[in-house]
């Protein structure tokens, strides 16, 4: 067994123009100042990352690394969340994930794909001259709108729609690879991956590729009503990557899982920093200990009632207390009698 390593944060949710979060020295900083030891780097501001440079020099790679080392802090893994999206858009959301690219490929979908595509393959090459093994990302969606049968889908629709998205992913998974590096993706709502059945339809489609692997985020989870804890039972080998983030679900007779279009603070399910839900994470970290999980616990922050700061002081506590420093002996090693074939034999009678 492994010791989880950590506390680390999600930088995405911190990112802005006021300090400590506009720079990368401003925010390794404060991140470590908190307790953190470690950083998940989103790859679309250049203020933190050039993910183009990273992918294409070693030397700036070292740099990069060498700034975040300085403040006793390392990357966990990169972050193209983002990009991932852009990798599978339908046509109704086209407008809206425009905002996620660059303007000069806005109104035009096959340049934004092919954009998405390769940023996906930079941030293989990034990750490997930073010396990491895994990535977080997302799947994208073109079957997200069809999720609930009605009107009935045309046969074939489901099995066409991960046909193409695997079509899409291979060559990226492809050029992991040959990097070395898992790409992890993060099960969750409004992508094609949102839980164990579609992420296994994926799977098939892409024949089982050893870096198709998955972040595990429990809290995506509590808001579908699904088994967080034996989810890891099933998937443990293919969990690389692991977000502390918290929510709880309270149905009323008026809303459920589909939330009644309220805004966050008033849905049934909802986000919450890490200890002020529901989540298990005892349990989680007790899992992901005894199955060999070798990455990092990283906090990710969506509380839709606390602040922020309070929230980061807090979730690099809570992870420190449930990391568990795992044993090197069995409780009756004491009383163990060593190995003799002979004297095994004889107490069988045989």
């Amino acid at each position: 067994m492994t010791t989880i390593k950590g506390p680390a944060v999600f930088l995405a949710q911190f990112i802005s123009d006021e300090a400590p979060f506009n720079s990368l020295d401003n925010i390794c900083k404060w991140a470590a100042d908190l307790g953190f030891k470690g950083i998940q780097m989103p790859t679309l501001d250049a203020r933190f990352i050039d993910l183009k440079q990273a992918a294409e020099s070693k030397t700036y790679a070292d740099e990069l690394k060498g700034k975040i080392a300085a403040h006793g802090l390392e990357i966990t893994e990169l972050s193209t969340h983002l990009q991932g999206q852009l990798v599978a858009v339908h046509p109704a959301y086209d407008d809206l994930f425009d905002a996620f690219a660059p303007k000069e490929v806005h109104k035009n979908p096959k340049a934004r794909t092919e954009w998405a595509i390769q940023q996906m393959k930079y941030a293989a090459k990034a990750s490997q001259n930073l010396g990491l093994n895994a990535h977080a990302t997302f799947s994208g969606s073109l079957l997200w709108q069809y999720f609930h049968p009605w009107p009935q889908r045309p046969a074939g629709l489901v099995e066409e729609g991960f046909a193409e998205l695997a079509k899409r992913w291979t060559p990226i998974l492809n050029e992991f690879d040959q990097c070395g590096v898992d790409v992890c993706y993060e099960i969750h709502p409004g992508e094609d991956l949102f839980d164990g059945e579609t992420y296994e339809m994926f799977l098939a489609a892409v024949n089982n590729h050893p870096r198709a692997c998955l972040l595990y985020d429990p809290s995506h989870f509590v808001l579908q009503q699904l088994d967080y804890i034996q989810y890891i039972d099933f998937y443990h080998e293919r969990i690389k990557a692991f977000h502390v983030k918290d929510a709880e679900f309270n149905p009323t007779g008026k809303q459920g899982t589909f939330g009644g279009y309220q805004s966050w603070a008033n849905r049934a399910g909802r986000y919450r920093s890490p200890g002020d839900g529901q989540v298990d994470f005892k349990t989680i970290f007790s899992k992901l200990a005894q199955y060999d999980f070798k990455g990092w616990a990283v906090m990710e922050w969506e509380c839709c009632i606390k602040n922020q700061q309070d929230g980061a002081r807090e979730g690099a506590e809570f992870i420190k207390k449930n990391i568990i420093n795992v044993t090197d002996k069995a409780f009756d090693d004491f009383a163990a009698s060593g190995s003799d074939s002979a004297f095994n034999k004889k107490i069988l009678g045989l």
